[in-house]
Order: C-alpha cells, then sequence, then structure tokens
C-alpha cells in the first residue's frame, strides 16, 4: 500500500505540482489512448526543481522542522539496513525496561559493534510504546550497560541520536534522570573503544549529550543539535513560542552550523528533500560515513583513544 507523503508549510508548492502529477498519472491509468508522457516529464521536472530551490535556502526553523518530519527514518530503520545480526538487549538490572533506548549487539559491515540508538516510533501506537524516544533514567542505565559491555569485549560503540529531550516527567525525576545522563556520559568518555555517535533528526539537550559524547560526532545534513528545543528557548527568552524560528536562528542548531563551530565532525548528506524522500539513500549514506569513522581508529591503543575524546571535548569548550 502507497504511503500518503506529508508536506511540510513551505514545501506547499511542491505539494501542489505533485498533486497535479498524481491527477495526469491517474487520467493516463485510466484512458490508455491519451499519450500524457511529455506533460508528465515537464512537470516532474518542474517539482523537482521547486523541491531543490526550496532546500537551498532552508532557514534553520525549517530544518528544525525537517528534522521532526513525521515520515523521517528512525533509528530502527537504520539498525535494520544498517547491523547484521542485531541481538537487542533489554532492562537496566536496576529497575526496568525503557523502550525510548534500543540497544544491543550485532555486525557492521561484518565487525561486532555494540549499538545504542533512540527511537521516537513511526506509528501513534509506536510512538506511546517509546515515549516518543524521550527516555527515562533506566534508559540512560541501560546504554551505561551496554557501553561498558562494549568496552570489556572491544566492541565499537554506535550511537544514534533523536530526541526532544530526556523525560522530564516527575517519575523520571524520582529515580535520577540527572545522575542517569552524568553516568551515560561518563561512560561515553571512559570508553577504551571507538565510539561514533550520529545525530539522525533531533538531538535535544542532555537527553542527546548522554549518548553523543563520542569520538566522532556525525549529523545527518538536515538534523538539529542543540541544548533546548527552539519553543523552550522562545520561551524563556522572549516568553512568546511564536518565536521559535528567531531561537532556531539565534542557537546555531544546524549541522552547519556546528560543523563551522567544531562542535560536529562531519555532515552525512540528504536527498534532495530531506531523507524521508530515499530512505535507502540515506542509510547508504550513513553506512559510508561510519565506515569512514571507524576505519580512521585503526592502529589506535585505548589510552589514545580515550585521551583523543577527552581532548576534543576540551577544545569546544576552550575555542568556543
Amino acid at each position: 500500500m502507497a504511503v500518503t507523503r506529508s508536506y511540510l508549510d513551505f514545501e506547499k508548492p511542491v505539494a501542489e505540482l505533485e498533486a497535479k502529477l498524481e491527477e495526469l498519472k491517474a487520467v493516463g491509468a485510466r484512458d490508455g489512448a491519451v499519450s500524457i508522457s511529455e506533460e508528465v516529464g515537464r512537470l516532474e521536472a518542474k517539482a523537482a526543481q521547486a523541491l531543490a530551490e526550496i532546500y537551498a535556502t532552508l532557514t534553520p526553523w525549517q530544518k528544525t522542522q525537517v528534522a521532526r518530519h513525521p515520515q523521517r527514518p528512525h533509528f530502527v530503520d537504520y539498525c535494520a539496513g544498517l547491523i547484521d545480526e542485531f541481538t537487542p538487549m533489554a532492562g537496566d538490572r536496576s529497575f526496568g525496561e525503557d523502550a525510548a533506548v534500543v540497544g544491543g549487539f550485532g555486525r557492521f559491515r561484518g565487525r561486532p559493534v555494540c549499538v545504542i540508538g533512540q527511537e521516537k516510533g513511526a506509528t501513534t501506537e509506536a510512538r506511546l510504546r517509546h515515549n516518543f524516544g524521550m527516555a527515562r533514567p533506566e534508559g540512560y542505565r541501560k546504554a551505561v550497560r551496554l557501553m561498558e559491555l562494549a568496552d570489556r569485549f572491544g566492541l565499537p560503540v554506535l550511537a544514534f541520536v533523536d530526541t526532544a529531550g530526556a523525560f522530564p516527567g516527575i517519575d523520571a525525576e524520582e529515580r535520577g534522570q540527572a545522575e542517569a545522563i552524568a553516568r551515560s556520559t561518563e561512560a561515553c568518555l571512559s570508553l577504551g573503544v571507538p565510539n561514533v555517535a550520529l545525530v539522525i533528526g533531533e538531538g535535544g539537550s542532555g537527553g542527546a549529550i548522554a549518548l553523543a559524547t563520542a569520538n566522532r560526532v556525525l549529523m545527518l545534513e538536515h538534523a538539529i543539535y542543540g541544548v533546548i528545543s527552539p519553543e523552550g528557548a522562545a520561551s524563556i527568552l522572549w516568553r512568546d513560542q511564536g518565536r521559535a524560528h528567531d531561537a532556531a536562528t539565534a542557537m546555531k542548531i544546524t549541522a552547519q552550523d556546528l560543523l563551522r563551530l567544531g562542535v560536529i565532525d562531519g555532515i552525512v548528506p540528504e536527498a534532495t528533500g530531506g531523507a524521508h524522500r530515499d530512505r535507502d539513500g540515506a542509510v547508504a549514506a550513513v553506512r559510508a560515513a561510519l565506515d569512514e569513522a571507524l576505519k580512521s581508529f585503526e592502529g589506535l591503543g585505548r589510552d589514545e583513544i580515550r585521551d583523543r575524546r577527552a581532548q576534543k571535548f576540551l577544545e569546544i569548550g576552550r575555542r568556543l
């Protein structure tokens, strides 16, 4: 069954062209005697050009909307496309299981790895089950458990970040949310094996940094990464969520801004129109980026890997 494409507000010109295109194709399917191939080709070219022009000049707020697109590939999609023999692990051995953080072990291009990702869910049922990717303390403690296992057995850690932030509920605070995030960040810094983090959608606040304190931090082209959401920043600074677009610009949350500032190490390209328009292409681009990142650690010892990671984050503090 074909999935109905969702369009963002600024994609309205493309939506209108592609709607006309679908109508034209439907007419051609009903009446095979009418040749519409030339008109179809003209409309396809016009729609592609309009999409390219829009995405060539996206504002930070528009990139935020793309990063949150409901049809954007999530962790489970990348895991299925990249990791063979994936074996998920559950529970933090302290309180319980948190479906917002999915993790386990598998093989990336034949190499055994530990994989941890925040999963938002693609359907209403899945979003509720995964709590929209907002982890509770047990989710971060599960991540720590997996990272410690990976370190013990010498396995690289791949982290996929996609969260609006850690869950702010009373139950999470009662169980030590801040401490769990700090412990997860500490575990990332303590690893003697390479760790690579990739922001695939939203990288929100401590909920993201708990997994993204890595030797290499990469972002998809239209992902965002910041200490707070644009809406939250606008509420604090101007007491007006309607100024989220101003906050998004001021906060420098886009991959392009963060690469220029030295906060991240690389950008993974997306298809024109976002990763959701070419999911297979997105998986292929991520595969190439992760493979290149892991190869850069060949020949390095545990102490050197750990020291380089620490130096990377110290330099960010000194530079900014």
